[in-house]
């Protein structure tokens, strides 16, 4: 294996064992800081819209206009990016979500009964299927773009920390057990390398500028949707304060700085 496969599969693992970070968090805290769980939420929604929008995307549409011409290449593409959206769209209905769980959890200290067990098993399932596409995501692009992939993994990883929570909080609840608790969300975060894996070698035999350049644009609109759709309205349902916003503007000018700085 070559370097860049290797920096990429471990910015990948990286992202992947943020779940697990989150994990010991909720196991180990005896309360969770839901301002700062608010804020981390958004400023992960801010650096992951930024670069997506700003960085991904356009990338993507260079990409796929050196390789298909001008004007085809733009229209192929604003496709993959809103293909991006509609799979992870399709993913996000058939898959039960966490977003809930999160909120609950942060706000209420109680044990739950026997039922948090399934919650906790389903909301793990849950991420295992969701980090698929972002750990392709985060492997793809650091290969092509090293730098790119650095921003793509911190943001992703810092997304990760929350799931973790919502992996192992109700599996420690329902049978005290943390052990357990611990190995099922590091399980489900370890899904964003075995996907990325998965992708790259099933594509690797087609990779060229088109396919790069529609890669790109896919997770672009991945990013978005996974901003959108679940950590804007998580973090808002943790802490109802601007701090979520303010999270997000300080994402997108941290994320701004970091690409200008190594133009």
């Amino acid at each position: 294996m070559d370097n860049s496969f290797m920096f990429a599969l471990s910015l990948t693992l990286f992202a992947g064992l943020a779940t697990g970070l989150g994990s010991v968090m909720a196991l180990f805290a005896k309360q969770t800081n839901t301002k700062f769980l608010a804020g981390s939420l958004g400023f992960s929604a801010g650096v992951m819209l930024y670069v997506a929008m700003i960085e991904i995307f356009q990338k993507g549409k260079v990409y796929l206009t050196s390789s298909a011409g001008e004007v085809p290449g733009a229209y192929y593409a604003a496709i993959f990016f809103f293909l991006g959206i509609f799979l992870i769209g399709i993913i996000d209905f058939f898959v039960p979500s966490a977003d809930g769980d999160i909120g609950t959890l942060t706000q209420s200290g109680q044990k739950a009964n026997c039922g948090l067990k399934r919650m906790g098993f389903m909301t793990a399932l849950a991420i295992g299927i969701h980090n698929f596409p972002e750990g392709l995501a985060t492997f793809t692009s650091a290969l092509k773009d090293p730098h790119l992939g650095i921003a793509i993994a911190v943001a992703i990883a810092i997304h990760n920390i929350p799931e973790g929570i919502a992996t192992s909080a109700p599996i420690y609840f329902a049978t005290a057990d943390r052990r357990k608790a611990f190995y099922i969300s590091f399980l489900s975060g370890m899904t964003e390398p075995i996907g990325a894996l998965i992708g790259y070698f099933a594509l690797r035999p087609f990779f060229n500028d088109f396919v790069f350049g529609a890669l790109f644009a896919l997770v672009a609109g991945i990013m978005v949707f996974i901003s959108i759709e679940e950590l804007l309205p998580m973090a808002r349902e943790i802490e109802k304060s601007r701090i979520t916003i303010i999270g997000a503007v300080i994402g997108m000018m941290i994320m701004a700085a970091s690409l200008l700085l190594f133009m």
